[in-house]
């Protein structure tokens, strides 16, 4: 048996998990708030792990520690064995994430600071999508610029649509041909990955989370042109237009709302920017759903997860509505049933399956953590 600690380590906490392998069963679980901020409960993030560690129950013998890190550039596309050089590496990378992996760093500086002797390995969310072809990351942009400065589509949420795409291909039936499949994450921050044989094909996120499909506060795709206007006739430095962008844009920007719940429910009650926002969230979703089953040549399966993917019935429904002449059947009475486990909700007539399949990042991390360091010990 090993027992993981998996952490994922934000600007102002720590999130973590114990899982012991092979059973996937989580021992311990928790989150830290209010790190290394003015007046908050820890000052350090060496002081929350240092917490966290003093908390675990006496039946917890970690073995190794299992990091998740937002952005691994064009290096790093596997896990790795967390070493000085691997450090630097995700430093240098660090200004195409920069609210998340210097957080990230501290999360390994302070478990390095607190269990020297443990075995690191960091887990990037940017791997998965290691496979695009440049087709498919490559930016119209003069090539000297894009190699001086990293310029490419990089994907995000990769831990989740690896899992879940994973998980898939144990409940479908085999196939003769590579299965065919479009991941839906969506939750605050959403994304949409195609995927062929357990293979990333493409995925709407690109240099940094702010592309794709509309979110909770940010605005996904945009004319790039917007951000030269708005500098040029309302005045707007780069960082305010960052921050309009990332902060107050999507659903938010729309409506008002950030949160699904709050939206749906305004919707609910016949709020025209409510309903107007959910409007422009479902184009946008079908407009990515349109363009895999073009890039994949077909279809044979959807998944949905995350917070809003695992439990809204409707925005599942809105996501496929219409689409019943490409073979895309949600079965209602499937969809509004309530589960924590994962199911199929298209028909049985549909020619492509729907499925909502929680994800669990953390467990993610903690096998590939496993794998990385049984694979360099060997």
């Amino acid at each position: 048996m090993t027992q993981v600690l998996v952490v994922n380590s934000g600007s102002s906490s720590v999130k973590y998990q114990v899982i012991d392998l092979p059973s996937e069963q989580v021992i311990d679980k928790g989150q830290r708030d209010r790190v290394g901020i003015d007046g908050g409960d820890f000052p350090t993030h060496r002081a929350a792990i240092a917490d966290i560690v003093a908390s675990l129950p006496a039946n917890v013998s970690l073995d190794l520690v299992g990091h998740r890190v937002v952005h691994g550039g064009a290096r790093f596309t596997e896990p790795v064995v967390i070493d000085r050089d691997v450090i630097l590496g995700i430093d240098e990378v660090s200004a195409l994430a920069p609210l998340h992996n210097p957080a990230n760093l501290e999360g390994i500086h302070a478990v390095t600071e607190v269990m020297p002797e443990l075995p690191q390995v960091a887990v990037f969310d940017t791997a998965f999508f290691s496979t695009l072809s440049p087709a498919a990351y490559d930016y119209a942009l003069p090539r000297d610029v894009v190699e001086k400065y990293g310029i490419r589509k990089y994907g995000f949420h990769g831990t989740s649509h690896d899992y879940v795409t994973g998980e898939l291909r144990g409940l479908m039936p085999p196939t003769k041909n590579p299965l065919r499949v479009v991941s839906f994450h969506l939750g605050n921050g959403s994304s949409v990955a195609a995927v062929r044989g357990g293979v990333a094909v493409d995925t709407s996120m690109g240099l940094t989370p702010l592309a794709g499909l509309v979110m909770g506060t940010r605005s996904g795709d945009i004319d790039p042109s917007v951000v030269l206007y708005l500098q040029r006739e309302a005045g707007l430095s780069l960082e305010e237009v960052d921050e309009l962008l990332n902060r107050h844009s999507g659903l938010l920007g729309l409506s008002g709302h950030s949160d699904m719940r709050d939206l749906s429910e305004h919707a609910e009650q016949g709020d025209p920017d409510a309903l107007h926002a959910l409007d422009v969230w479902s184009w946008r979703a079908k407009h990515y759903l349109g363009a895999y089953l073009a890039q994949l040549g077909g279809l044979d399966a959807i998944v949905f997860t995350g917070g809003i993917g695992e439990n809204s019935a409707a925005l599942r429904a809105r996501a496929v509505s219409g689409l019943e002449g490409l073979g895309i059947e949600m079965d209602e009475q499937r969809n509004l049933a309530h589960s924590d486990r994962p199911r199929l909700v298209s028909t049985d007539d549909s020619a492509v399956s729907l499925w909502v399949i929680p994800t669990n990042e953390e467990l993610y991390i903690a096998r590939r953590a496993v794998e990385c360091v049984n694979s360099s010990r060997s």
